[in-house]
């Protein structure tokens, strides 16, 4: 009789080793993926067994109660986080776990790059993968509103960046983050501001900001034609800067800047118009936003583009006259005469 026990306990004994083996090699075993990547949501709220079903419910080939029984065995079953993941090829049930326990959620990212402006940031959420389009076919005034800004222009409130975001997140939260974003931004580069500065708000800041983004070919040169701009907003000279004459013909213009357009009259028209425009005409960067408040010491009034990205400044319309016909008409300075 104590054989009988002994040889039932050895069989007991190499089941449960067989079993634990098995279920050790099973948990790092690849899952069986209808397709190389499988999207799945885990709601808030899901209960384990709730997350086993739902993966088998994306076609994977895996019994759930199997799965469930893997989640409670390890402890963390509680630990399951709700988000949007992505299974990919080769993930195993320890490896599906850990993502879940870490919320290691799928993500995207959408890059808002300096200089844009809101067309073009509308029209990069529209493309934008895995993003729910909440916004689209909505009036920019009605987008504002939703954000929470009604009668607030949109142009250069969002600062430009990567944002990361998960897949199903909306439009409107990525838009909301950028809008965030640019709010401090904007705060810390007004606290920062010069004493001897000829703008009266950070709103005035924000506007300048984006005339510098879009008139600087190399970084270098922000500060210097910040300060052009200022030097004219403090004598009342007109700014006369062609990004403005461009954004105010919208989606008119078409490439090519003609002397009418110049003499076209919009609000953004500073040919036509004293002072700064009404509101900004693109997303300044932080760069440009601190250049804005912290311009160069500089007596320029003028400045070039010398073709190669870089600017000639100049204090005077002489100056700056013989540095356009040296750099825009290829006409070199004649050399001074030593005399006869």
């Amino acid at each position: 009789m104590r054989r009988f026990f002994l040889t039932l306990f050895l069989l007991a004994a190499l089941t449960a080793l067989g079993v634990g083996a098995w279920g050790l090699w099973w948990v790092h075993r690849p899952l069986d993926l209808p397709a190389p990547s499988v999207d799945l949501s885990v709601e808030p709220g899901t209960t384990p067994r709730g997350v086993a079903e739902a993966v088998a419910a994306t076609g994977t080939r895996v019994p759930p109660q199997l799965l469930y029984a893997w989640f409670r065995f390890s402890g963390q079953d509680r630990q399951i986080r709700a988000g949007s993941y992505e299974l990919e090829r080769g993930v195993t049930p320890r490896t599906l776990l850990n993502m879940l326990v870490r919320g290691e959620e799928a993500t995207r990212s959408l890059v808002l790059v300096e200089g844009w402006n809101f067309r073009q940031v509308r029209a990069a959420l529209a493309k934008a993968e895995q993003l729910k389009p909440e916004t689209v076919g909505e009036s920019d005034s009605a987008l504002m509103a939703r954000l929470g800004r009604p009668g607030v222009h949109p142009e250069g409130r969002f600062f430009p960046d990567t944002y990361t975001y998960s897949k199903g997140s909306t439009d409107t939260a990525l838009l909301q983050r950028a809008m965030r974003a640019m709010d401090k931004k904007l705060e810390a580069a007004w606290a920062a501001r010069a004493s001897d500065l000829p703008l009266k708000s950070a709103e005035e800041a924000l506007i300048l900001a984006s005339i510098v983004e879009k008139e600087t070919g190399q970084a270098k040169d922000r500060p210097e034609v910040a300060a052009v701009f200022a030097n004219r907003l403090r004598v009342g000279m007109p700014l006369q800067t062609d990004p403005t004459v461009i954004y105010g013909l919208g989606a008119a213009f078409d490439g090519n800047l003609r002397k009418k357009d110049l003499q076209t009259d919009t609000p953004w028209n500073t040919y036509t118009r004293g002072g700064l425009p009404p509101t900004p005409i693109a997303m300044p960067g932080k760069a440009a936003l601190l250049a804005a408040v912290q311009p160069a010491q500089s007596k320029s009034l003028y400045f070039v583009s010398r073709g190669d990205g870089s600017s000639h400044f100049s204090s005077s319309l002489d100056e700056h006259n013989r540095a356009v016909n040296r750099y825009q008409r290829g006409i070199e300075p004649k050399p001074k005469s030593n005399g006869p």
